[in-house]
């Protein structure tokens, strides 16, 4: 570990002059006398104490900075492309002031005085400046990791940052400036002096900076419009985390679960570090832990960092506000918990590939760690997940009678409980536990009640899909795994904060058997949704009585003064028209013969003049 000791000399310098300037303008006058000073200075004098115009330069520091570093790669943390911009803004700037620091000869370094601000954009030259240095030095930090070297460099740079800031914060108390520049500009040096001590583990001394600029952006924002205060607010809460941090070195005990509880607000990776570095040190003393009745020696420093955040978690999860919260804090221990377990397993196969003898006993008890934190991870999981069934649930219940619109399909209760009852597997197979009845009834006991879950959501799907049989038959079995587990109580310490899951399950049983009507009567009608069906349905009728009396209807107007008998007048109805009959049989009747009957007329042979007289009718009988 590497200590720094820093040289103020070039801020205290800069700082006397920035006091020296201050007296100079608030006294406004100077005596005659010229025996203490030569005619140079008190020249100099005088042109400090002509009286300037009013404040016409209105420069919003913090507001330049913020947009700057979020266009060009601070959003992505990239340091190297914000340093590059500085440097390309820088040359830009210079040019367009004609304000070049040396010729073609050579170099001359020309820096911004308070007799060559005809601009405000000279004011930009020293902010950039700074910001530059600071990026860079943000960039070596990130290098340090890796080259602790880089640590000497990153210092450096902020000495160099601290520098033109104090520069700044100098040129801004010229009368050319407003109120507003110049808080800003003292908030942003106390800020840049604050992350300096900050590096080099001054922590009294940072602390004091920090939090003078906290209290100037704090007065800022208060003196804003609502709009800009936006950003001003967001600078204070981002110097908390350090400034907890600074109070805990410093002999805060209360900053440490402070810390911890921004964290679980969703904190930075910044704000990560901070909590590594304090858990690493209260981390040591953690040296063992007791699970069901065994203790075993904890070597490696992640899992302890790891565990003491376990302790912290249920403080964490008590003043989380909603499920939101609730998830992100789960979700950081369970990524811790997930490196502390990589961790131990590398070790052991380091273990196992070394030819040493190893004492088989302290190989057990790393394995029986591991199984200790592979029931965290576990049940940290279902936890999660339990978390998630409840937001689930609400927006599904939302979504059914019309609430919300937000779509919520029975699918995703199916998912989440199927994870639940896979983990459930999981610890019923973890090694050592295998001989361990009280343990393993217990989790046979919450896996029927989750698979019971599992199995209505599993019947609501296949009735959206119009699969009524399959739908029926999950109900039964959902209603099997109730009658199972109803009743029965879970005896295991580890597993007693699932009670409120066993409780739900009377709730459960009316909703299957609600779905399983509801299945029956569709696999039967064939209707998608019964519940129209059923809505047109009614058991008064407003039907006369003459119109249904081949139904029964309770009807109570019947034995009233106006029973509702028959419609007088009798409405209008369409009456067929009078059927033509057509005798149609006659084309399919064949009658009899009559040739038997008929008499044999024999012809009398008269020849042609019978014949003429039978045509005319002559020589008949008269």
């Amino acid at each position: 570990m590497y200590t720094y000791k820093i040289s103020l000399n070039t801020i205290q310098k800069q700082t006397e002059l920035l006091d020296i300037n201050k007296k100079t303008c608030e006294n406004k006058t100077y005596s005659n006398n010229k025996t203490n000073m030569d005619e140079n200075d008190y020249r100099n004098l005088q042109e400090l104490c002509v009286i300037r115009p009013e404040s016409i330069y209105t420069v919003p520091l913090l507001k330049l900075i913020k947009e700057a570093q979020q266009q060009h790669g601070l959003r992505h943390g990239d340091y190297q492309r914000y340093r590059t911009y500085c440097s390309s803004r820088l040359h830009r700037l210079r040019k367009v002031l004609h304000f070049p620091q040396g010729d073609r000869k050579g170099f001359k370094k020309r820096e911004v005085t308070l007799d060559n601000l005809k601009d405000e954009k000279f004011i930009y030259l020293p902010l950039i400046q700074a910001e530059r240095a600071w990026a860079y030095a943000m960039q070596l930090k990130q290098e340090s990791n890796t080259e602790p070297r880089k640590k000497f460099h990153l210092i450096a740079r902020l000495r160099k940052a601290v520098s033109h800031t104090i520069h700044l914060e100098y040129i801004c108390q010229s009368p050319l400036c407003d109120a507003r520049t110049k808080l800003e500009a003292q908030a942003y040096s106390a800020w840049m002096q604050g992350t300096l001590f900050f590096e080099l583990q001054e922590w009294k001394q940072a602390s004091e900076k920090l939090v003078l600029s906290q209290t100037i952006y704090e007065k800022l924002a208060s003196a804003l419009n609502e709009d800009e205060q936006i950003l001003y607010k967001q600078r204070v809460e981002e110097l908390n985390p350090n400034l907890r941090y600074c109070a805990y070195n410093i002999g805060d005990s209360s900053a440490q679960q402070d810390l911890l509880n921004m964290r679980s607000k969703g904190g930075k990776s910044e704000l990560d570090a901070l909590i590594a570095q304090t858990r690493e040190k209260q981390a040591a003393s953690l040296l063992e832990v007791t699970w069901r009745g065994r203790t075993v020696p904890v070597r490696l420093e992640k899992i302890r960092v790891f565990l003491l955040a376990y302790q912290g978690l249920d403080a964490s999860l008590g003043k989380a506000n909603d499920c939101d919260a609730k998830l992100s804090a789960y979700e950081t221990i369970l990524l811790d918990c997930k490196e502390a377990i990589q961790s131990l397993k590398e070790d052991l196969a380091a273990v196992a590939k070394t030819k040493v003898d190893v004492q088989t006993s302290q190989l057990g008890s790393q394995q029986y760690l591991l199984s200790y934190l592979t029931f965290l991870r576990a049940t940290l999981t279902i936890d999660r997940n339990l978390v998630m069934v409840e937001v689930f649930q609400k927006n599904f219940a939302a979504y059914q009678s019309g609430e919300s619109k937000k779509v919520a399909k029975p699918q995703e209760g199916v998912k989440l409980y199927e994870a639940i009852v896979q983990l459930s597997g999981e610890l019923q197979q973890l090694q050592g536990m295998e001989n361990d009845k009280k343990f393993q009834n217990d989790l046979e006991l919450l896996t029927k009640v989750f698979k019971a879950f599992r199995c209505y959501y599993m019947a609501l799907t296949c009735q959206g899909n119009r699969q009524w049989a399959e739908a029926l038959a999950l109900y039964q079995r959902a209603e099997t795994y109730i009658n199972q587990s109803e009743g029965k109580k879970l005896g295991d310490s580890e597993f007693t904060k699932y009670s409120r899951v066993g409780q739900d399950l009377a709730h459960l049983r009316s909703l299957v058997n609600s779905g399983k009507c509801a299945a029956h009567a569709q696999n039967i009608l064939g209707v998608e949704d019964i519940n129209a069906a059923m809505s047109g349905l009614s058991v008064r009728s407003k039907k006369s009585l003459c119109l249904r009396l081949d139904e029964f209807v309770e009807d109570v107007s019947l034995t009233s003064a106006t029973p509702n008998v028959i419609k007088l007048p009798p409405t209008m109805a369409p009456v067929p028209c009078k059927p033509l009959f057509f005798d149609l049989a006659l084309n399919h009747i064949s009658f009899p013969s009559l040739a038997e009957n008929m008499e044999n007329k024999k012809s009398t042979g008269a020849g042609i003049t019978g014949f003429v007289k039978g045509l005319w009718g002559w020589g008949g009988k008269k």
